[in-house]
């Protein structure tokens, strides 16, 4: 007979190719995976894995064991979830793919008050340049900041979000201070790469005036942490969201410029594989999320305040 532990021993070897790798998994010794691996042969009478000195290969009856293993493992992993759920208990795992200074000034707190809600539930947050980019199928969650071209994943708006063009004092100081988007043109600009956007195209609207330029960066990075740094040094003008400018500009690190052109909105997105059917952890996780940031986010509240 085998059962769920001797058939998450096989997935990991399965998994990793390796006895070295699947004893990393385990947390145990590969002599311990070796050891494991002849016993369970031995209680089933199967052949399961040919070993030689550089790879793992399954046999035919090893190949049926994983594959309809793991199948039984996540029936078994749904009811578990169910059953508990029922109980009012959230269980189960949650993964989460951010971007990098989002996900660092914002969800680190939100996930850590999750956890103390939901302690059965075990998070994984991951932070990245560009979330959208990664293989979706291994997280229950990505949430993007700006307006979603084309996805497969169902989009739910968290909170709203726009652009500024802001610079530092200083460069004001050195320089005339834009009254249109073509006077940035004659102005240093720093672009950030971003979600696999056009970054040097910034497109500008007032009532029903469209202008669109093309500028020219002197610096350029894919981190905003960076930018926005540069950009409070007085070393150029850069677009960058309320959410990580509007404290700057509330201590007067940075100026917004052209205040009554609109920049496209970048809402902050999260985004699930199915509109229906979502698991309950990652709903509770979701109405976490726009309660923190309802009514208002913080840095429209920073806004309000400055007037």
């Amino acid at each position: 007979m085998i059962d769920t532990l001797d058939l998450q021993f096989l997935l990991a070897i399965k998994t990793h190719g390796t006895l070295i790798g699947a004893a990393r998994l385990l947390n145990v010794t590969p002599s311990a995976v070796t050891q494991r691996l002849k016993q369970l042969e031995a209680r089933l009478g199967i052949h399961l894995v040919d070993r030689t000195a550089r790879r793992l290969h399954f046999t035919q009856e090893g190949e049926l064991l994983c594959h309809k293993g793991a199948h039984l493992l996540q029936q078994h992993k749904a009811l578990w979830e169910e059953v508990m759920q029922q109980h009012g208990k959230l269980v189960g795992s949650l993964k989460i793919n951010a971007p990098f200074g989002f996900g660092r000034k914002y969800l680190t707190t939100i996930v850590a008050q999750f956890h103390h809600l939901y302690p059965d539930v075990e998070v994984l947050l991951k932070l990245s340049e560009q979330p959208l980019l990664e293989e979706q199928d291994r997280f229950d969650l990505v949430l993007h900041i700006g307006e979603l071209s084309s996805s497969n994943l169902i989009a739910h708006t968290i909170a709203p979000n726009q652009r500024f063009i802001c610079a530092a004092p200083a460069l004001l100081e050195r320089c005339s201070t834009p009254s249109t988007p073509q006077d940035l043109l004659n102005l240093p600009c720093i672009a950030l790469l971003e979600n696999n956007e056009d970054n040097t195209l910034w497109s500008f609207e007032q009532k029903n005036k469209k202008q669109t330029i093309r500028i020219a960066p002197t610096l350029t990075s894919n981190d905003g942490d960076v930018v926005r740094t540069w950009a409070q040094a007085g070393l150029g003008i850069v677009m960058r969201s309320q959410w990580d400018v509007e404290q700057a500009i509330s201590q007067g690190l940075l100026v917004r410029l052209l205040p009554r052109w609109k920049l496209p909105d970048a809402p902050v997105i999260a985004l699930t594989h199915q509109r229906k059917g979502i698991p309950e952890r990652v709903r509770a996780f979701m109405v976490m999320l726009k309660q923190q940031f309802a009514p208002v986010p913080p840095w429209q509240s920073h806004a309000k305040k400055r007037g």
